[in-house]
């Protein structure tokens, strides 16, 4: 079985090489777009698509989803915070909000309170209970609370995420899933960042969603992305806030020309030379530049309208081996389509804006 996992993984990678050479040359000597599908047919013929089973841990819990600005995010994340009784464990890459700035300080003085930020950052609330990453990037945006609760998502607990930017925010009951976030963020108290043990349980049932949840950069996030993304039999909607990630938009690439139906949204102002999105463009992709005046923060994909991928790592090289992030795998309808509504708004608002 890994015999044949291992020879699937290289024949994707040559013909993600082939495609990404056809592609240059087409794009020098102007001939146009790849079209058909004819190259990935013979490939995947030749490819067993047998996979591995995978066994999931089951608990018990719940999963609420907002999006930012039309909900109340800032009063959602405060009152879901006021909750706890014995801990509050944050990892923030900011902590912006006047109003939860007061409920750590009110909550310290009764309950167990720590957090870590970024150092960019740490002037906005510098207090004995908080710790400081100077290594590069910790842009995770989780609390958990007495270990068994958490929150998650796209959204910083600043002004403009709350109320300006497009985001969205998980809430989540789950002993297991929490117990994930609670090693990653010790490692994090204790002075781990950019490396740290591999999540523990990354396969969880939250009573019949499954869920997989992975930790960047030691658990090689990408990887399971484009996994995941591999999988997509009708379509792939995706918002990003930055795009650079040259191996997930080639999975992208492929399963355009596979006939998958792959559209997306991209933030406007991360938009350059380095983006994917003059690629994916011209490969016939149906992507467009967001048009919210301030940020389109979401680092989302939905497959199938079944499956979501969301957390704090863009689809970027920074996000996958650079940067401390966290990311979720949902495996469920109601979800998925949720986020699917939330795509088509975007969408819907960027289409007019061009028009």
């Amino acid at each position: 079985m890994k015999k044949i996992l291992i020879q699937k993984i290289l024949i994707q990678k040559i013909l993600i090489l082939i495609i990404v050479l056809i592609g240059f040359l087409l794009l020098f000597v102007n001939i146009g777009p790849i079209t058909g599908k004819t190259i990935t047919q013979g490939i995947n013929q030749s490819i067993n698509q047998e996979s591995l089973i995978e066994s999931f841990i089951q608990d018990q819990g719940e999963i609420s989803v907002h999006f930012c600005p039309e909900e109340k995010c800032e009063t959602i994340l405060i009152e879901f915070l006021e909750t706890a009784k014995e801990s509050i464990h944050c990892a923030l890459f900011e902590v912006e909000l006047e109003s939860l700035q007061e409920l750590l300080l009110k909550k310290e003085k009764v309950i167990e309170v720590k957090i870590v930020t970024d150092n960019d950052y740490l002037d906005q609330f510098d207090y004995t209970f908080v710790k400081e990453d100077s290594s590069g990037l910790m842009h995770n945006k989780f609390c958990i609370i007495d270990g068994k609760k958490l929150t998650t998502g796209s959204m910083n607990p600043t002004f403009n995420d709350a109320y300006k930017n497009n985001n969205n925010l998980l809430l989540i009951s789950s002993v297991m899933l929490s117990q994930n976030y609670e090693e990653e963020f010790q490692e994090m108290w204790n002075g781990v960042f950019k490396k740290g043990e591999k999540v523990r349980n990354p396969n969880i049932r939250i009573g019949k969603i499954p869920v997989k949840n992975y930790f960047c950069p030691e658990d090689d996030c990408a990887f399971h992305v484009k996994e995941e993304l591999e999988k997509a039999e009708e379509s792939i909607n995706f918002m990003a806030f930055s795009f650079t990630h040259q191996g997930i938009a080639n999975i992208l690439l492929l399963k355009h020309l596979e006939g998958i139906l792959v559209r997306g949204v991209a933030e406007a102002r991360q938009v350059s030379k380095f983006s994917v999105f003059p690629q994916l463009k011209y490969q016939n992709i149906d992507i467009i530049k967001d048009a919210n005046k301030n940020n389109m923060h979401h680092k989302v994909f939905i497959i199938d309208g079944k499956t979501l991928i969301t957390g704090s790592m863009n689809p970027s090289s920074g996000g996958d081996t650079r940067n401390d992030e966290n990311v979720l795998i949902i495996e469920d309808k109601e979800i998925a389509q949720k986020f699917l509504g939330e795509w088509e708004k975007i969408y819907g608002e960027a289409s007019f804006e061009k028009s």
